[in-house]
């Protein structure tokens, strides 16, 4: 997979967080910004008079607190909450599908904190709309948990689907992806008429890269080669993803 071209100023950029633009940690709120990072977001996204967003499987309060004074379009919870590049949030209404996810993730809660409780070192992380169960300090129970997770999926009705990602197995509403909510930032200002760029390294990404690639833009994936992916381009490390977007390059593309 080729390294991508030097970034576009007129590009709309798409950045995921954690394992893209900070070292993944052992828990979510452990991970370290560096002291130079909001002031490259704010540079860029100035750069594109607005058009960069940053959508990312937290919430967009936890983006917020990261990356203060930064604080611009936003998609958090995968595309659950979205705020646009004026400042302004999505529609709040709740729909039909988003009260089903809701009901089965409430089903699904007490039995996902009993499988973390089952592997020491495993723990629940309950997003509300969103429920993660991570296995990081415990990789060997890895498979036991993935299984787990695929049973309750199957017995918990179409209104959620099961991401698998590094360490981590995720239950999501199915109506939000990455994707759709990049499709809808390419729908306003200022994101309008540019060439979509996404980066992401995991599997939550694919829909973003898809997206991106059915618009003629660069998709990116991070980190070493592992397994099929839609990305067309690929950056290997978070560093070399900031060394990237500053314009400058010291690490080499393994």
């Amino acid at each position: 997979m080729r390294r991508p071209p030097a970034l576009d100023r007129e590009a709309a950029l798409f950045i995921d967080v954690d394992g893209t633009l900070l070292e993944i940690a052992p828990r979510p709120e452990l991970v370290e910004v560096p002291r130079d990072l909001p002031a490259l977001l704010r540079r860029l996204s100035v750069e594109r008079d607005g058009a960069l967003a940053l959508i990312s499987g937290r919430p967009i309060a936890d983006l917020d607190r990261l990356f203060r004074p930064w604080q611009g379009a936003a998609a958090g919870l995968h595309g659950i909450e979205r705020r646009r590049a004026d400042g302004s949030p999505m529609s709040a209404s709740i729909g039909d599908a988003d009260r089903v996810a809701a009901a089965s993730l409430d089903r699904l809660r007490p039995q996902l904190a009993d499988l973390a409780r089952r592997h020491a070192g495993a723990w629940l992380e309950d997003k509300g709309r969103t429920l993660a169960v991570h296995y990081r300090a415990v990789p060997e129970a890895g498979a036991a948990i993935r299984q787990a997770a695929e049973r309750l999926l199957h017995e918990g009705g179409a209104s959620l689907r099961l991401i698998p990602g590094k360490m981590v197995v995720e239950f999501q509403p199915r109506h939000h992806d990455k994707g759709r909510v990049v499709a809808a930032f390419m729908t306003e200002p200022p994101f309008q008429r540019r060439l979509p760029v996404f980066l992401g390294d995991d599997t939550t990404d694919e829909n973003g890269f898809a997206e991106v690639n059915r618009r003629g833009g660069m998709s990116i994936r991070v980190g070493p080669p592992s397994g099929s992916t839609a990305a067309a381009y690929r950056l290997p490390s978070v560093r070399s993803v900031l060394e990237w977007l500053a314009g400058t390059r010291t690490e080499p593309a393994s």
